[in-house]
């Protein structure tokens, strides 16, 4: 089944064109993933203001991702409750990758510019 496309997708101009201060708030591992991404995110123009706080939750399951394995690694007895943690943290970070356009999925579907133009083409526009 075809559906008809709106033309009113726009691209958002509001988007950041250079990397903010990392939080200071942030743990190490998380500053570290906010370093690494930003810059990636700002070349691509997909992050505006309003996407920091999915930015830092991002970087924050990373960052607990990274401290808990250390966790599992120096543990002498594992712990059941560190493995459904990080567990919980991978999906999280998982998903918000895939939000920010940072997973190799999200990075090869269309854009909100080409859907535009395809349903531009689709009008006889």
């Amino acid at each position: 089944m075809k559906g008809r496309k709106t033309s009113s997708i726009k691209v958002d101009s509001s988007t950041l064109t250079k990397a903010l201060r990392v939080p200071a708030w942030l743990s190490k591992d998380a500053k570290a993933e906010w370093r690494r991404i930003m810059p990636l995110l700002i070349e691509r123009r997909v992050v505006t203001e309003s996407d920091l706080g999915s930015v830092e939750n991002y970087c924050v399951s990373i960052g607990r991702i990274r401290e808990i394995e250390r966790l599992i690694q120096s543990a002498e007895t594992l712990d059941p409750k560190l493995f459904r943690m990080q567990d919980k943290a991978s999906q999280t970070a998982r998903q918000l990758a895939a939000e920010l356009g940072l997973t190799p999925v999200s990075r090869s579907r269309p854009s909100l510019a080409d859907e535009a133009d395809e349903g531009d083409d689709d009008l006889g526009l």
